[in-house]
């Protein structure tokens, strides 16, 4: 049995990514969203959330690229002059294996992070992280043993396979997946052997922010048996601090397309958000369906 959940990252960064992912889940595929708990929209986000039960909502960790919800006071290693994240990834990376301050202060800053989820009254559908920092070990750890204390039970593990994407795009290379796969495997057995779910494969790392129909509608058609998600960026329009490159547009057009929703419409497929299928290992699991009080257009 395929079963497929479609995500929207970025969930509170502005009202128009916001209005994205509730058309998306109104009027398309969109099963569930992941939430920036310090973004400057994320009430309007919670509350859309509220009114639509049937999109699962986890939380979309902010270490990179932001500012933490811990006064800069709180956490002097892990960001700049400017009290935001430290822009250069790699020297964050190493800082955080290096210094147990630093892990401390991470520790601190990822715990606040699942207390501002906690608070808004939202149930947990699952965590990842922006830019897909939870790759680094320390990270995936730290989530492992802070998340399931706020009822965390499923974690996003980037493992996107090339063979599949080149059935859709031949010409793509094999090189760019090939770097993150052995962090990307690791962090699967540690999530696994710690109790949470974690995808067999996701997608949308190759084409992020460039999700177009053709490209959606092929990956859904050619999804193989197992738990696979695909997540987009959707939004009605431009906003401040959208990343360069990215479609939101496009990709929000994509969700609500009338090929990607007939593809959906696959009796050998099951879609819906990560606590819809936490009894992957029973047989009931082929009795997934879509959230209750969703449907396909």
């Amino acid at each position: 049995m395929k079963r497929l959940i479609v995500t929207a990252d970025d969930f509170g960064v502005s009202r128009e990514v916001n209005d994205g992912i509730e058309t998306g889940h109104r009027y398309g595929v969109l099963t569930a969203a992941s939430l920036m708990v310090s973004a400057s929209a994320a009430a309007d986000a919670a509350a859309r959330a509220r009114r639509m039960p049937s999109l699962r909502v986890g939380l979309h960790l902010v270490l990179v690229d932001g500012r933490p919800l811990l006064p800069a006071s709180a956490v002097p290693q892990l960001v700049d002059g400017n009290g935001v994240f430290h822009a250069n990834m790699t020297a964050l990376a190493t800082l955080i294996a290096v210094s147990r301050q630093a892990r401390r202060q991470l520790a601190a800053e990822i715990t606040a992070q699942f207390m501002a989820f906690h608070a808004l009254g939202l149930s947990l559908d699952h965590c990842n992280a922006h830019k897909h920092f939870h790759l680094h070990p320390v990270v995936g750890g730290l989530i492992a043993t802070i998340g399931p204390r706020f009822g965390l039970r499923a974690v996003r593990t980037p493992l996107e396979p090339p063979q599949l994407l080149r059935r859709i795009e031949p010409q793509i290379p094999w090189a760019p997946g090939l770097l993150t796969a052995p962090l990307a495997r690791l962090l699967r057995h540690r999530m696994r052997a710690a109790g949470l779910l974690a995808p067999d494969r996701v997608f949308g790392l190759r084409w992020s922010g460039q999700m177009t129909r053709h490209r959606l509608a092929g990956l859904i058609r050619n999804l193989p048996d197992g738990l696979n998600e695909i997540y987009l960026h959707p939004a009605t329009g431009p906003f401040a601090g959208a990343a360069a490159g990215y479609h939101q547009r496009e990709e929000l057009d994509a969700l609500t397309a009338p090929e990607v929703i007939a593809a959906c419409r696959d009796p050998a497929l099951r879609l819906g958000g990560f606590g819809d299928f936490l009894d992957l290992g029973t047989p009931a699991v082929s009795q997934g369906a879509m959230p209750s009080g969703s449907a396909l257009p």
